[in-house]
């Protein structure tokens, strides 16, 4: 593609990209405060956590999964093999920008019934996930067919997935100064595959 007058130019787009970032997630941590203080303490006190989200959501929140279970906790990314049946005692942590994601929803309902508490990070406040879920975080992201540029102007929910990673982060850092491992502590948690 030639590069034209409207071309946006890599490093202006960087720039985009973490200004958009930085005003969402700091808009989502002073709006859902109480709602975050509330996930940390779902988290660490469950008996195993799960993970439920689709297409980039799913990517965003599995590299969540992997820093909670450097915490020592005992995590599962639902839809994977060797993932057990939840239980009451449980947590299901889901991500999903419209709060309707089909997959993302019947998992929480499933969770639920069976008695664990269900955790969403959505844009949708009155979503259905929104509805079943214990501790919902809203974060203030463009929906997928939002085409208006009004809430960002990256492609579809670029904006909700980026704050979702930042999310997962900012609980594992709470958990893991809660907790007070050193980072050796940590680091021996992980695989020796990797």
């Amino acid at each position: 593609m030639p590069i034209t007058a409207a071309t946006i130019s890599p490093a202006a787009a960087i720039s985009l990209v973490a200004n958009e970032v930085l005003r969402a997630s700091e808009r989502a941590a002073v709006v859902s405060s109480h709602q975050l203080d509330a996930l940390c303490n779902l988290l660490i006190s469950a008996d195993r956590v799960f993970v439920s989200a689709a297409g980039r959501s799913g990517t965003a929140l599995r590299m969540t999964a992997m820093r909670l279970m450097h915490l020592g906790l005992d995590v599962h990314v639902v839809g994977d093999v060797t993932t057990p049946a939840i239980e009451a005692g449980d947590v299901l942590l889901t991500a999903s920008g419209s709060g309707g994601t089909e997959s993302v929803v019947r998992t929480a309902q499933l969770a639920a019934n069976a008695g664990a508490h269900v955790g969403a990070i959505t844009a949708t406040v009155g979503s259905p996930l929104a509805q079943i879920a214990k501790v919902v975080v809203v974060v203030p992201a463009a929906q997928k067919l939002d085409r208006t540029a009004s809430a960002s102007e990256q492609y579809a929910g670029s904006l909700f997935e980026q704050v979702v990673v930042l999310i997962g982060d900012g609980l594992f850092h709470a958990l893991w100064h809660r907790q007070g491992s050193s980072a050796e502590g940590l680091w021996a948690r992980h695989s020796n595959l990797e």
